[in-house]
């Protein structure tokens, strides 16, 4: 198709998207949104047919989050909007640039409650960084080229697009707006000076890293940064694989279930460095007392953050490509290094178990040995999540795939797809939960249909974990809803969706069952049978400070 010639307004929606570089799509078609499908058949943009709105997202952002690219999905009007509303607010919390298009009823129709009309633009408001709703032929292509540019720039974030469908079946005559050059963000040097005037007058600094760095595409100007200035690091749930595992003072994720060296590290520093993060309440605990004695200097893309919970000393809103060469500088911190390496010793975890039941923090550390190199691991929500943070270790942060800000269960099966999709290369395994796993269980149909290689680890306990650990914990021990004794064979369910699996119970079958789940060909589940008396240590209890780790007291129910 060339410059200027006229086409219909579904039509011109796809090849937008292939001059964004688009490759794939992810949705479930319906009436309002039938002229696009009709525009996709026989496009050089590839779909795939997920089997739930909610799922067609999940897999969007799996897929943008995997491979740094903007994701995107589509919906119909009405209900297959209504259910893109849990994944484009996962997708906001956790900044991931993601294009939602939705169909519309008719532009004549709008405000009758015409079948299957709902107010996807207001609805939308709060959970998207922006949307748009299109009224005008003209406003089409304009419309979608912006949208792009949000999702992708400064802090990322989803973006829905709202195309009535008289818009979609009108014609158009395609140009390509004339695009605003985007200027640099620029930081203040000055700021850059009186922070390095902070690091250099600190003798116990940490770094405490977020989910921006990766964002950012700044993992390699952070380690840098880390070996230049030798300065002892944590990470957020969003922020792991951004450190080398196996770098000096590096003490993993901190927070609500950090690591006690971690908690006490942070607690005992004199300066604090936050980079791509904002004080989330799962990794300060009470906010009055995290790090209470430290001075703060904040690093991140939205100025928004800066200010927002905690005044830095120091605040520099911009690049951090830019930003983090600015700052390396030589430390004298040797006593503090030192002090550190020893609160590591003394704090790390213990993987011996006496019994043969499976212990899921050891069956998770030996898988992340055995992975290889180009793997990417997709969590659901709960216990498993928290022992997969605490427990494996990644390589670059788009390795691990996690429902951060907004912990949703069911986001790992259909991340694990869209993951896969754009690192077809990559060994993609879908670790989940016997109750997150049940919430997007007919993406397994996705799986079947295109023969995807997905590996499922499904741990089960029988119990919906987190929510019975605080039962246990805070609620003297009235488990109320938390039984889930009546799942299905899960190894009968993938059956039906002609993927082959086992179920393991004990200690002396994880080795060889990890090494067949890797090494199979074709998708494959893992059904690992745990007790149910373990839960996720430590834990710092809502509403205290992160000095006041509850520690191990499994007991039996």
């Amino acid at each position: 198709m060339k410059q200027g010639q006229m086409m219909r307004g579904a039509d011109a929606v796809i090849k937008v998207l292939a001059a964004h570089g688009v490759t794939n799509i992810f949705g479930y078609p319906g009436g309002a949104i039938m002229p696009i499908y009709d525009a996709l058949y026989g496009a050089p943009v590839e779909h795939l047919l997920s089997r739930h709105e909610q799922g067609a997202a999940f897999a969007a952002l799996g897929y943008a989050r995997a491979s740094g690219k903007t994701g995107v999905c589509f919906a119909t009007s009405g209900p297959g909007a209504t259910n893109l509303v849990t994944s484009l607010a996962d997708a906001l919390l956790d900044s991931v640039p993601l294009v939602a298009i939705t169909g519309q009823v008719s532009t004549a129709v709008i405000g009758t409650d015409a079948f299957q009309e709902i107010d996807v633009l207001g609805m939308s408001l709060s959970c998207t960084k922006h949307s748009f709703m299109v009224t005008e032929m003209d406003e089409l292509i304009p419309t979608l080229y912006k949208a792009f540019e949000v999702a992708a720039s400064g802090r990322p974030g989803p973006v829905l697009v709202d195309i009535p469908k008289d818009i979609q079946i009108g014609m158009l005559e395609y140009r390509t707006p004339l695009q605003a050059r985007t200027p640099e963000p620029e930081f203040d040097a000055e700021k850059i000076d009186a922070a390095l005037s902070l690091l250099r007058q600190a003798r116990q600094p940490m770094l405490y890293v977020g989910g921006g760095v990766g964002m950012a595409g700044a993992v390699d100007p952070l380690r840098a940064f880390i070996d230049a200035t030798g300065v002892p690091s944590v990470a957020t749930l969003k922020g792991l694989g951004s450190i080398k595992h196996d770098t000096p003072g590096y003490l993993g994720m901190l927070g609500m279930h950090g690591s006690k060296a971690a908690n006490i590290a942070v607690q005992e520093c004199d300066l604090l460095i936050v980079v791509g993060a904002r004080f989330d309440d799962r990794v300060t605990g009470r906010l009055a007392s995290f790090a209470e004695h430290a001075k703060v200097i904040h690093l991140d893309i939205d100025a928004a953050e800066l200010g927002k919970l905690r005044l830095a000393d120091v605040a520099i809103a911009g690049d951090l490509r830019q930003i983090l060469p600015a700052m390396c500088t030589s430390l004298e911190i040797a006593p503090w290094q030192s002090e550190v390496a020893k609160l590591k010793r003394e704090h790390s975890w213990n993987y011996d178990r006496p019994g043969e039941l499976i212990f899921a923090p050891a069956m998770l550390n030996r898988l992340a040995d055995k992975l290889p190199e180009d793997s990417v691991v997709c969590c659901d929500v709960g216990q498993h999540q928290m022992w997969v943070a605490q427990h494996m270790w990644f390589r670059k942060p788009e390795d691990h795939l996690s429902s951060a800000g907004l912990g949703t269960m069911g986001f790992g099966l259909p991340a694990a797809i869209g993951a896969k999709v754009s690192r077809p290369d990559a060994t993609v395994v879908a670790v989940s939960g016997d109750g997150s796993f049940m919430m997007n269980v007919q993406e397994l149909t996705t799986i079947k249909r295109r023969k995807l290689p997905v590996k499922i680890l499904l741990i089960d306990n029988q119990k919906l974990g987190m929510v019975k650990q605080w039962q246990q914990l805070f609620f003297e021990e009235r488990y109320s809803e938390t039984d889930l004794s009546d799942n299905p064979d899960f190894v009968t369910l993938a059956s039906a969706f002609d993927i082959p699996g086992r179920t393991i119970t004990t200690t002396d079958q994880v080795e060889a069952a990890l090494e067949h789940l890797i090494n199979c060909e074709g998708p494959y589940l893992l059904h690992v049978r745990i007790d149910d008396a373990h839960n996720v240590w430590p834990l710092v209890p809502p509403g205290a400070s992160n000095r006041d780790m509850m520690e191990e007291m499994d007991k039996s129910t």
